[in-house]
């Protein structure tokens, strides 16, 4: 009897276990000593890597990431620039023609494990580890490894000298452990575009030439020995002889970037809300007038940010000349600094916005870009917005792309890695466009408030974490009351699309009965708003039997119906409204225009049109 009772409670954590997302991440608390020659432009390493495995998994490999070794003529992201119809301008054929002294490179000259060798074999950008001994469940090892890095040309995010004349862009500039995960590793060769990495500490000290100006990720240590701009902040400098060793410290972030100039100002502003921002720029008649304005629209990005989507979680963030374009990184991002006021700022806000989508909601941004760009972009559009005060809708851009994509035959699926899209047209569109235009819907199926609401639980819950479409999609239906899966599997594995129509309007008994047609192979819930001759207004909202409830009404100022439930399997409906066909003005699909409705020109007709409809026989 109770070894049949003991059995059953042991089924019975079993099946509770399994019916829970079992949640873990690795760690990784990296300490480096690194000098920079700046004038043949190799830089000296010392890297310790204490790894966490926090998996239950016995690991007998490891692979780090070599991001520079792709600068080399004849690597995977050459190739696949020179052979894809629409390459990155930046990219084009630029790596092809690199020479040795302009190449990047990594080369590894010695690696250990707990103090003894480990052999190890280097593919492109990708280096597979071999370990002296597994690690466990749940155990440490520590990593030494000394590396010597040529700084490539600039030619993508990293290198040297970019046409701005910024000396140095720092980014995957160092050997950096992969990601593990429930999905196993993410070792994935650097082609172009985004990242995936494990949380952790960084302690990093960069020895360069004294003239040289440092911004990046983190906090620096050593400000009195430093200057440039720090004396500003009640510093006092101590600067000594020779070569300066910057000092930086970041706990609890995905990696490590920063940026070196002799010419840099340093200015800094002060969010209210949070944190310290500071701005490092070439100041010049290109930059002066725009950054200064820029430095202003920055902190009412982060104050927009933190009420809408969550509070930035650390206390400073740096906003850096340099790049070739704009890329984020924790704590600090690198932009294109010359360029008109809207093109800096716009800039400014998306790669900020980053640092709540990638830098601490921290998505696979190379299997779910849609999760980092698109929410990004979503974000960041709107904070714009309200800076700004505009009144056009903040999305606008992302449905006009959507659109142009998809008359252009070019589209894909969502869900595949970023660097295997067949077009970058198609990938930055997915990755941006969709992704913002996925969350703009979330907020036509669930209401507005409750949309903001979801967003902001679902930062508090995830942050400093590793979010899935499943982890994000189940905050919103918690938050909503609905279900929304439905939602999430046509937009993000599919390309279908939808597409409604107005049908036939007739009287009968008094009452006008409203054909509705569903024209794509994607269902929706639909708002209707019918507009009556004597000026008052009624919206229709017929439910969809998926999403298992009703979403609240966005306005309490105009009469909200709820009819009965669509059920998705069939393509028509017919909506009964108690009043006659000549009390009616006009009749409108999702009035809002958030449903990305592929035909917007069959989804309202006036009281001329009507009258059209108005004979059955027709």
């Amino acid at each position: 009897m109770k070894s049949t009772l003991l059995t059953t409670i042991i089924l019975f954590l079993v099946q509770l276990t399994h019916a829970q997302r079992d949640y873990w991440q690795q760690r990784v608390e990296y300490t480096m000593d690194v000098k920079l020659n700046t004038t043949n432009h190799r830089m000296d390493g010392v890297q310790k890597l204490i790894y966490s495995n926090n998996s239950s998994d016995t690991l007998t490999k490891v692979y780090y990431h070599l991001y520079f070794n792709a600068f080399q003529p004849g690597s995977m992201m050459d190739v696949r620039s020179r052979n894809l119809p629409d390459p990155d301008r930046r990219v084009m054929d630029r790596i092809s023609k690199l020479k040795e002294d302009e190449i990047g490179y990594q080369h590894i000259l010695s690696l250990k494990q707990d103090g003894k060798d480990v052999s190890y074999k280097i593919t492109g950008t990708v280096m597979e580890v071999t370990l002296a001994k597994p690690i466990l469940p749940k155990t440490k090892t520590v990593f030494d490894l000394k590396f010597e890095s040529q700084v490539p040309n600039q030619i993508r995010r990293s290198g040297r000298n970019n046409r701005e004349g910024i000396s140095y862009s720092m980014t995957q500039w160092y050997p950096k452990m992969a990601e593990y995960d429930f999905q196993g590793w993410h070792a994935y060769p650097y082609v172009a575009r985004e990242f995936h990495s494990p949380w952790g500490d960084f302690d990093v000290k960069i020895t360069i030439d004294p003239k040289f100006v440092i911004a990046g990720t983190g906090a620096l240590q050593n400000p009195e020995q430093i200057g440039h701009g720090y004396e500003d902040a009640g510093v006092q400098v101590k600067r000594p002889t020779g070569d300066l060793t910057w000092h930086f410290k970041a706990k609890d972030v995905i990696d490590f970037a920063w940026a070196a100039d002799p010419d840099y100002t340093h200015d800094i502003a002060k969010v209210p809300s949070g944190p310290e921002l500071h701005f490092f720029y070439q100041k010049n008649e290109k930059t002066s007038e725009t950054w200064k304005k820029m430095e202003e629209y920055a902190v009412n990005v982060f104050e927009y940010l933190n009420t809408h989507f969550g509070k930035y979680p650390f206390d400073r963030y740096s906003i850096i000349q340099g790049g070739d374009g704009g890329m984020e990184y924790p704590m600090c991002t690198l932009i294109l600094g010359e360029g008109t006021l809207a093109g800096v700022s716009g800039t400014m806000a998306h790669e900020v916005a980053h640092s709540w989508y990638q830098m601490t909601l921290a998505s696979n941004e190379g299997l779910h870009a849609w999760m980092d760009e698109g929410f990004t972009d979503f974000a960041s559009s709107e904070a714009m917005a309200s800076t700004l005060n505009e009144t056009t809708p903040p999305h606008q851009g992302s449905y006009a792309s959507y659109f142009s994509l998809i008359n252009s035959g070019l589209q894909e699926p969502a869900n595949q890695h970023s660097d295997h899209f067949n077009t970058n047209r198609a990938y930055g569109t997915m990755a941006y466009s969709m992704g913002a235009i996925f969350l703009e819907q979330l907020k036509y199926l669930i209401g507005e408030d409750l949309f903001y609401k979801g967003m902001r639980r679902y930062y508090n819950t995830w942050k400093m974490k590793h979010p899935e479409p499943n982890d994000f999609i189940r905050i919103m239906e918690k938050t909503s009351g609905l279900q929304l899966h439905w939602y999430l599997r046509y937009w993000i594995n599919t390309t279908k699309r939808i597409d409604y129509s107005i049908g036939t309007l007739f009287e009968k008994d008094g009452n006008s009965l409203l054909d509705i047609n569903r024209l794509g192979e994607f269902p929706m819930p639909i708002d209707l708003m019918i507009t009556y001759k004597d000026g008052s207004k009624e919206l229709f909202y017929i439910p969809m039997n998926e999403l298992m409830g009703n979403k609240v009404a966005d306005s309490k100022e105009i009469k909200r119906t709820v009819a009965e439930i669509w059920p998705w399997v069939n393509p028509t409906y017919t909506l009964k409204i108690s009043r006659k066909v000549s009390d009616i003005e006009s009749i409108e699909i999702d009035p809002s225009q958030r449903m990305a409705d592929v035909n917007r020109k069959n989804n309202r007709v006036s009281l001329s049109e009507i009258k059209s409809y108005s004979d059955p026989t027709k």
